[in-house]
């Protein structure tokens, strides 16, 4: 869902100042999560067809590029009343147990969630709690369901025109919120839910809701948002802060400094077992602010490889693998281009890693993040070590080439991820890397 400045502001001074609290509960992981790659299918934009069954036909090299989770924007019928654009928000849904007829039927959805399934792939839904669009059945059947002022039904933020605010003082909003969600894990099979604007729902409502859903099966839940106490529910928050952070390093407003004390201040709020979730695009940023090139320009090759190495989940938005510039349309159809994909074998071999080295695993078992090197003319070298493996992250993110004097606690023989090379290490030599450059280099027991 698209982000006022005042929220997102308001959102990251909250986490900048939120010390890490006391927790009454923690959401057990799905094994499957812990090395797993997340990919956003932007569903009405993938293919022409905007369909279940024409998106099916990408699963095959969705796998082989080393995704495991696909998140598909939600599916569900979108409002008429007060709807933006042509096609309107996915997130004005108008019914919650129903498909949007424009992308298939519920068989052809239940379809693509066995395809995915049978390929080793899960599949979590967009799930938006926090509104509804103006014509759900709700606001004549449960007007009591939706927040009032002066007995007229409001939208949670002003230029959020097309929906209309839920109000979670209502215990039986809270079941039938519950039952929905249930519904498409018995329906469909689905592995989880990324779950919209989850800060502006009652974190005890998602505590509520994690523990009876994760009793049906193991399930992935992420939050759009990034509080330390969302963990009491969810497996995986956002990263907004890094991400904007990153950004402001680009425009010359903050310095390295700032995206290694990032790091530093993770334990100050959150757990080790605490999954982040990383990224260079989503389709709030596609559409409303900047795709990756315009974020990070001709550094964002090795920004990705620093979202996909540092601990957490990395996720990839639609179009990225085929370098897609494009700024997709939010509320009418402009189908992404699949010319090609010039930066599947990129992400194929940056993901390979994720799953094959256990210093890159995520939460509990993920390898200790070490710095070694941040200077301001954009060099960082960190290493994600435990006793399995390590792994050695040099970025350049600058237009000169940069060297690192490599010292004697990292000398021996390493492979280069992406030459696929063995390299040899010696106390005192240079590293080099290229303007804009990275490179990845493992270690591990087998070696």
């Amino acid at each position: 869902m698209k982000k006022t400045a005042v929220f997102t502001l308001c959102n990251i001074i909250s986490i900048m100042m939120h010390a890490q609290a006391p927790r009454s509960n923690q959401p057990a992981h799905p094994n499957w999560a812990s090395n797993a790659v997340m990919y956003e299918v932007n569903l009405r934009q993938f293919t022409p067809e905007g369909t279940f069954r024409a998106f099916e036909s990408h699963l095959p090299r969705l796998k082989k590029m080393g995704v495991d989770i696909l998140w598909l924007m939600p599916i569900f019928p979108i409002g008429e009343v007060q709807r933006k654009g042509s096609l309107g928000s996915y997130y004005a849904v108008k019914d919650y147990t129903e498909v949007n007829p424009e992308h298939g039927t519920l068989d052809d959805f239940k379809h693509l969630v066995n395809e995915a399934h049978n390929l080793g792939m899960k599949v979590i839904l967009d799930w938006v709690a926090n509104h509804t669009s103006p014509d759900h059945p709700w606001v004549t059947q449960h007007p009591e369901f939706y927040t009032q002022e002066q007995g007229k039904m409001i939208p949670p933020v002003p230029d959020w025109s097309d929906v209309l605010d839920l109000n979670y003082d209502k215990p039986a909003l809270r079941d039938e919120m519950i039952s929905s969600m249930t519904f498409w894990i018995k329906k469909a099979n689905v592995d989880g839910f990324r779950c919209d604007v989850a800060e502006m729902v009652p974190t005890d409502f998602w505590i509520t809701c994690s523990r009876v859903l994760k009793e049906q099966k193991p399930l992935l839940l992420l939050a759009e948002g990034e509080k330390p106490e969302l963990h009491q529910a969810f497996d995986m928050t956002y990263t907004w802060s890094f991400y904007h952070t990153c950004k402001d390093y680009f425009a010359g407003k903050k310095k390295i400094a700032d995206l290694k004390q990032y790091f530093e201040d993770q334990p100050k709020q959150y757990l080790p077992s605490d999954f982040r979730m990383y990224f260079t695009s989503n389709h709030d940023e596609n559409s409303w602010n900047a795709t990756e090139f315009e974020a990070f320009g001709e550094a964002h090759l090795p920004m990705a490889v620093l979202m996909a190495t540092v601990p957490g989940m990395p996720l990839i938005y639609s179009g990225q693998e085929s370098r897609s510039q494009k700024h997709l349309k939010f509320f009418d159809k402009d189908a992404i281009d699949w010319k090609d994909y010039p930066l599947a074998e990129f992400y194929e071999r940056l993901f390979l890693i994720k799953k094959s080295e256990p210093a890159l695993l995520a939460g509990e078992q993920a390898g200790k993040l070490v710095w070694h090197s941040s200077t301001e003319d954009g060099m960082l070298v960190f290493s994600r070590e435990n006793s399995l493996s390590q792994v050695l992250v040099a970025l350049n993110l600058g237009g000169n080439v940069r060297s690192w004097e490599v010292p004697k606690g990292k000398t021996g023989n390493w492979m280069d991820v992406f030459s696929n090379k063995k390299e040899a290490l010696k106390a005192g030599s240079k590293l080099d890397i290229p303007a804009y450059g990275y490179k990845v280099l493992t270690k591990n027991e087998k070696q």
